[in-house]
């Protein structure tokens, strides 16, 4: 790369900060990703935009710990294969992560550049340019390990978490086993993410490159329904539960039964479905032509909301208690709800469905105000007396976060932590349970892609440690 000359300004205070989307008008008419993809020149113009920090505050933001500014420079530099082989060190899926990271509240929200009032380099968009460049131009190796260590592992949770220890512990020479209760690997991340995030195509040639080296999925398979924890452990040396939380939180207001409402998961699976080409079933749920109101202000809602919208809905509102500043879904995705037509009433509380015989005709909201700040204190909200008001809604879909299920059904001596989760000890992977290990939500509850990507990594490691730790004692 050329070196600027003592007098000439850096890069970054003449190029600005560009991430170019599709316009909004054109992007909900269908589930095509809305990033437009950039040209080589492009991208290599935003990584160098880099500083090169002394401290690289947005490594130290990113939960992978990606060496984020060793690779922009290499893109910057046209070294696309060598970003790669640096960008997949640390990550099993740098082309995903890259793609529906919050890097808003990680890498980029910690940028230099941002914090010092120029806006954050593009690192989510060369992060998935990078993995998209190295898988068209084959970079991407197949799993062939050194040597077969002859003993198994089996994982429950076909989801982020799973799929990155399967990477990890396949590499290393273990047979890897999947098991997933959904017809399709993926779990999240091919029937949760909306296409508009994440094309299921790119998930897929994951799990091929996983299939194509030897791991082996068993779908349409639920741990407690048709395999006991008790079996898989008699069956593999080592057992990792990644299964996720998704035990759906209802609403409980007045006039909120059975059938009145549509779990946010439900509905978004179904428009996944019809991504992928399967027949649309009788009680599959749309949008289309109705006046839709989602409850909850995370992730979700903000896919609920974008999906109502491609799918043709009448009227889409986000009702949230709190107000844009504490709301912990991504700014990005509320930008981008706000431009597609999405209408958000902040500080508004859901009070009642109101109905019409037995369909349901609106939301009565409450207006809430924060209380006054206190050190150290979230603030807390409270509803504002005679500020009720009606949102129409013939369509309310919840989107409140999601809970643990009954772990502890899977077997007694399983310790479960206060909350519901899988209690492991201290930073280890390790259940109560010998030889059994946890990852992902089913630790942390529900949390970011990118956090069930780093648990699935470290929990191979620790699996590979304690099988490689079992051989020896059985040697002496």
């Amino acid at each position: 790369m050329q070196q600027k000359g003592p007098s000439e300004p850096q890069g970054f205070v003449v190029q600005p900060r560009r991430l170019p989307k599709a316009d909004a008008t054109a992007r909900v008419r269908d589930f095509g990703e809305i990033i437009v993809k950039p040209t080589a020149e492009a991208l290599e113009t935003q990584a160098g935009r880099c500083t090169d920090c002394g401290v690289p505050f947005c490594q130290n933001a990113c939960p992978l710990q990606n060496n984020i500014p060793d690779w922009l420079n290499l893109t910057a530099e046209d070294d696309l294969r060598e970003a790669w082989r640096v960008a997949s060190a640390t990550s099993t899926m740098p082309e995903i992560c890259g793609r529906i990271c919050p890097q808003d509240r990680l890498c980029e929200g910690s940028c230099t550049l941002n914090q010092s009032g120029w806006e954050a380099v593009t690192i989510g968009s060369v992060e998935a340019f990078i993995g998209d460049t190295a898988f068209d131009n084959g970079w991407v190796e197949p799993i062939h390990p050194a040597h077969e260590r002859g003993e198994s592992v089996g994982i429950v949770g076909a989801g982020p978490a799973g799929l990155a220890a399967a990477d990890r512990l396949r590499e290393q020479g273990y047979a890897v086993t999947v098991y997933d209760r959904h017809d399709r690997p993926g779990g999240l991340l091919i029937y949760g993410i909306p296409g508009f995030k994440l094309e299921k195509r790119i998930v897929q040639r994951r799990i091929d490159r996983l299939v194509d080296g030897g791991v082996v999925f068993v779908t349409g398979c639920e741990v407690g329904r048709d395999v006991t924890l008790a079996e898989l452990r008699e069956r593999h040396d080592a057992v990792l539960l990644a299964f996720g939380v998704y035990q759906a939180r209802a609403l409980q207001v007045p006039g909120a039964g059975p059938g009145d409402t549509v779990a946010a998961l439900d509905f978004l699976i179904h428009q996944n479905r019809r991504d992928l080409g399967d027949a649309a079933g009788a009680d599959w749920h749309t949008a289309e032509g109705r006046e839709v109101v989602v409850v909850g202000g995370g992730d979700t809602a903000m896919d609920c909301v974008r999906t109502a919208v491609r799918q043709g809905a009448k009227s889409v509102t986000c009702l949230y208690r709190r107000d844009r500043e504490n709301m912990p879904g991504s700014a990005r995705e509320v930008a981008n709800a706000e431009e597609e037509g999405v209408v958000f009433e902040w500080l508004a509380a859901p009070k009642a469905l109101m109905s019409k015989g037995e369909a349901v005709t609106a939301v009565r909201a409450a207006r809430m105000a924060l209380s006054e700040p206190e050190f150290g204190k979230r603030r807390e909200i409270v509803p504002v007396p005679g500020a009720d008001f009606d949102v129409k809604a013939d369509m309310v879909i919840e989107a409140l976060g999601f809970e643990p299920e009954a772990f502890a059904a899977h077997d007694p001596d399983l310790a479960l932590t206060d909350w519901g989760t899988l209690k492991v000890a201290g930073r280890s992977s390790a259940t109560s349970l010998p030889g059994v290990f946890a990852a992902g939500d089913a630790v942390r509850g529900a949390s970011l892609v990118v956090w069930a990507v780093k648990d699935g990594q470290d929990a191979a490691a620790e699996i590979d440690r304690y099988l490689r730790a079992r051989t020896q004692e059985v040697a002496a």
